[in-house]
């Protein structure tokens, strides 16, 4: 797998592989200063690229992979060492099949679509994935009518072998759970993350894409349908405060940008001067936490097991890794006052303090009333990258083109959370064929 430095990339690899012309020094760009965008570009070369892809999650790599299979130059930056750093590596690392999300949806659409895709993607490239099903609990009576609900909806969205249980029925089948009803979903699954991550990358590579980690890019400027992102190593971000001028190394030219930078996607497109600020959502984060079930011999479950859904999240759930190690959660702790700076180097706080368990444990002993005190360990923290806050309603995905923002050849990849991993191939299949059809 290539992982090549900034520089040798840039001034040895594209010109090869991306049949880039020569870099041209421009001493007279203009430099932005603005509280969004203080940098300086006026020794930075220029490369003309054909499509850049900013943001190697899932959805990006994804995204990727598929450009590239179909003929297109495909470069890749990160900001972070690797792929998949921030939140496609901090997640449930669920397969979902889709019942959440309303009709019709973006969600609801690439989440169906998207798990078959990568049930059947797993299962012809060796990815660990398994298909153990996942029960929806009401843990009491008032919560029963939310079930028939999410069966309505999940059956609309074309989710199969839903079926109601009656207690009795859902304790059969798992002894330690407690609950008035439940839904059960056979379709549900989960699946090693990061190996099915890694052999996309090898995929996308293999098709001709390059990836540049330690890559950021700082913000561009747009002129007519011409987009130009500034470049710089990610090192220069380290000590950055918003005060400071940032020297741009590198001066790009895509014919295509794919802005998936997940956290980072909505202040990124805040940083392309010329792009109509209107046409972009606001950005909320929420913290999700998770801990580790310890201090049991075995596995008290066999499936997954999901409470009614919350607030900004589906609730403290139980999640099986593919050892058989349980986890709960996440949690949804909102986080307000996030800057720019934050969200552009990932400078976000993905500590777990252990006395956030206090919140875990009446939670889980809702429908897992065994649960013994101290057995929960600290695990691990992500950040949801949100476009809905606090008791607001929850914003699906949105994919924005040139039939929304004018610009050619840039698509906008906003809010793409939970079901984020499961809809990652459809997402990419969507994107890569609206490109491929603008661009002819």
């Amino acid at each position: 797998m290539m992982r090549k430095s900034l520089t040798t990339i840039f001034l040895n690899s594209l010109k090869k592989t991306l049949k880039i012309q020569n870099p041209i020094l421009e001493s007279s760009t203009k430099s932005f200063s603005s509280s969004i965008c203080n940098w300086d570009s006026s020794s930075a070369a220029k490369e003309k690229v054909d499509c850049v892809v900013i943001g190697a999650g899932i959805v990006g790599i994804a995204i990727a992979r598929e450009l590239a299979f179909k003929g297109r130059e495909v470069l890749v930056i990160d900001s972070g060492p690797t792929f998949g750093t921030v939140t496609s590596s901090r997640n449930s690392e669920v397969i979902h099949a889709g019942i959440y999300y309303p009709p019709n949806s973006l969600k609801a659409k690439f989440c169906v679509k998207g798990r078959d895709m990568v049930y059947k993607y797993c299962s012809e490239h060796d990815v660990p994935h398994k298909q153990i099903g996942k029960l929806i609990v009401a843990t009491r009576e008032s919560e029963v009518s939310k079930l028939n609900e999410l069966l309505v909806r999940g059956t609309e969205n074309g989710v199969n072998g839903l079926r109601l249980m009656e207690a009795s029925e859902a304790m059969k089948m798992e002894p330690e759970l407690q609950c008035a009803k439940a839904l059960f979903s056979p379709v549900s699954g989960i699946v090693d993350t990061h190996s099915l991550m890694l052999s996309l990358v090898g995929e996308a590579e293999n098709y001709g894409a390059i990836f540049s980690y330690n890559t950021a890019v700082l913000g561009g400027n747009i002129k007519g349908n011409q987009v130009e992102l500034f470049v710089t190593g990610s090192q220069h971000l380290d000590n950055w405060n918003e005060g400071d001028r940032l020297q741009a190394e590198l001066r790009l030219l895509p014919e295509v940008v794919i802005n998936s930078a997940g956290l980072a996607a909505v202040p990124l497109a805040k940083r392309l001067m010329g792009l109509d600020s209107s046409y972009l959502p606001t950005a909320y984060y929420a913290r999700g936490h998770y801990f580790s079930l310890s201090k049991t011999k075995g596995s008290p479950f066999r499936h997954l097991i999901y409470p009614i859904p919350e607030d900004g999240g589906l609730g403290v759930h139980v999640t099986l890794d593919l050892e058989g190690q349980v986890k709960f959660g996440p949690d949804v702790e909102w986080i307000s006052g996030v800057s720019d700076i934050a969200s552009f180097s990932n400078r976000f706080d993905y500590s777990v303090r252990p006395d956030r368990s206090e919140i875990f444990y009446p939670e889980i002993r809702k429908y897992y009333p065994l649960l013994k005190e101290g057995s929960l360990e600290p695990g691990y923290a992500g950040i949801r990258p949100k476009l809905s806050g606090p008791g607001m309603t929850p914003s699906d995905f949105v994919i924005q083109g040139q039939d929304v923002h004018g610009v050619s050849g840039l698509v906008n990849l906003f809010g793409i959370e939970s079901p984020g991993v499961t809809a990652s191939m459809a997402i990419a299949d969507y994107v890569t064929s609206w490109v491929l059809h603008q661009m002819n």
